[in-house]
């Protein structure tokens, strides 16, 4: 339910920027790294918000992995341990009980 809530709202204010956006006409020159390019508003707000969208999710998206894949690690550990004192509690009491004999 959250999820669709985020996604809802970003829904909405894609569609407000598209919308805002097509009011303006007016042709510029947007100067990027290699070139430069006329382009209307409208198309470049669009084309930076869809960008800066897709380029967000993917950063959030690594470090998402990032934690998923120390949690699978901190899990692997917490089992190799608990197999440990699993151990080492049976051949405490083989030791004991042997000692008692």
């Amino acid at each position: 339910m959250k999820y669709l809530l985020i996604f809802l709202m970003v829904l909405v204010i894609f569609i407000i920027s598209v919308t805002l956006g097509a009011h303006n006409d007016q042709v510029i020159t947007f100067n990027y790294l290699l070139a430069q390019g006329q382009f209307r508003i409208s198309t470049l707000l669009a084309a930076l918000f869809g960008a800066g969208f897709l380029l967000g999710w993917a950063i959030c998206g690594l470090f998402w992995l990032r934690v998923r894949v120390s949690l699978a690690n901190a899990q692997r550990k917490v089992k190799r341990m608990q197999a440990q004192i699993e151990q080492g509690s049976t051949s405490m009491t083989t030791t004991s009980s042997s000692a008692r004999e």
